[in-house]
């Protein structure tokens, strides 16, 4: 008999890691052998256990997830890594990809599809939900290579320069802003890259080529 496929499943939400693990029991030749509640967990459970898939969502404290794919990346052996997040906008596709994952679903994709993809990205090989298959697509086609395209010209600047390491008083300084706006602008950017934290914001604008 062939070895099975050990996974690692990593989300902060119990009833979505429980609902994995019950689809992951229901298909032969597959074994979980851990979970992770964030980013920084899986990287170090991945390294002690040596799962080879890891199912990962992108957005969980204590560690992010690109962080997190990241780390796994250059662990020897390396393990597969499917994304499976709610977060379907290029740039968390994009950034995921670059920084090593094999595959993307979104986690309303059906148990049909979501087996497919377990399977394929098990084996090595990359795969992507349908919905996330026709943005790449669309991007190649032709679609402005601009990252964070909901930005403001003016959040951009600010995230820019945040990326170059400096304050909001310095950048309010660089912009000729108030503080207090500079302040609002952070906020706003960190809720349209989905991130909690400026070093969080500063490792997207860096992965986007943007600093």
């Amino acid at each position: 008999m062939t070895e099975p496929i050990t996974v690692l499943v990593a989300d902060d939400h119990p009833l979505f890691r429980k609902g994995l693990r019950a689809l992951l029991h229901s298909m032969p030749g597959f074994e979980v052998v851990g979970e992770a509640t964030d980013g920084a967990e899986a990287v170090r459970l991945a390294a002690r256990l040596g799962p080879r898939l890891i199912l990962l969502d992108l957005q969980m404290p204590g560690g992010d997830g690109l962080t997190a794919i990241r780390g796994l990346a250059a662990l020897d052996p390396g393990p597969h890594i499917l994304v499976v997040t709610m977060f379907a906008d290029d740039d968390s596709v994009f950034a995921a990809l670059r920084a090593g994952a094999r595959g993307y679903v979104l986690k309303d994709t059906d148990d049909e599809e979501m087996i497919r993809a377990i399977h394929a990205v098990g084996r090595g090989e990359a795969i992507f939900s349908p919905a996330i298959a026709t943005r790449i697509m669309a991007f190649f086609a032709g679609r402005p290579a601009e990252p964070f395209p909901g930005l403001t010209g003016s959040e951009r600047s600010v995230l820019q320069l945040m990326a170059r390491g400096l304050s909001n008083e310095a950048i309010a300084g660089r912009l000729g802003l108030s503080p207090k706006t500079v302040r609002n602008y952070v906020s706003n950017v960190f809720g349209k890259l989905h991130v909690v934290s400026r070093a969080e914001a500063i490792v997207r604008a860096r992965d986007a080529g943007i600093g």
